[in-house]
């Protein structure tokens, strides 16, 4: 019955959908009418988290999400709207793992010249030095060699410890490690050379 029940629906329009769903408030409507962009949201994930089943996981948070904002918003076109939707999720859900990054990376670091105890006055940096930090990092993981991209992902987004990520790519040990250190040396090099100063990126974690 319930095939029945749905199938009457899958001819109208994206509209006329959104009309129904609306006013019944039925998740059934609303995955028929995900289903038909799913395919686009799957690809445009993938073009963000580069892991096929990342990817997955944020089309279903995607559509978890998608009934209370399709309520709280003047829907006109919904193709445009989602793909809009969904592009800010991804890029929220990447910035806030890049956070974590940022937090691990910077507070892992073998330079022993900053004084953690003397972080507390410069607590006041603004939120868009923030969001520059993290546009920054996205742009440093591109410019490492392939070894050094993959190890610092796995070790570091992925949460991956050293003996996964030899078994994950094949690599030895010794590579692994020597990848990842010298991965966050270009990188912060990197930043540092666009003007983003190594103090700042680690302070500013006490405001976030």
């Amino acid at each position: 019955m319930l095939f029945l029940k749905t199938k009457k629906y899958q001819d109208l329009s994206d509209e006329a959908l959104l009309a129904e769903f609306r006013q019944k408030q039925d998740m059934n409507l609303l995955g028929i009418l995900y289903e038909r962009y799913m395919t686009l949201v799957y690809g445009l994930c993938l073009k963000y988290f580069k892991e096929r089943e990342q990817a997955k996981d944020m089309v279903m948070q995607i559509f978890e999400k998608l009934a209370q904002k399709i309520l709280q918003n003047k829907v006109t076109h919904f193709k445009s709207w989602l793909y809009v939707l969904a592009r800010n999720e991804c890029l929220m859900a990447l910035r806030k793992k890049n956070q974590i990054f940022l937090q691990e990376f910077w507070l892992d670091s073998d330079d022993e010249s900053m004084e953690k105890s003397a972080w507390g006055h410069l607590i006041d940096e603004e939120q868009e030095s923030n969001e520059n930090a993290l546009q920054l990092l996205e742009k440093g993981l591109e410019v490492l060699s392939d070894e050094q991209k993959v190890c610092i992902r796995l070790f570091y987004l992925e949460k991956k410890s050293y003996q996964e990520i030899c078994e994950q790519t094949g690599y030895e040990m010794s590579k692994v490690k020597s990848y990842i250190q010298n991965g966050k040396r270009n990188l912060r090099i990197f930043m540092e050379k666009n003007g983003f100063q190594y103090i700042w990126i680690v302070f500013f974690w006490n405001i976030l």
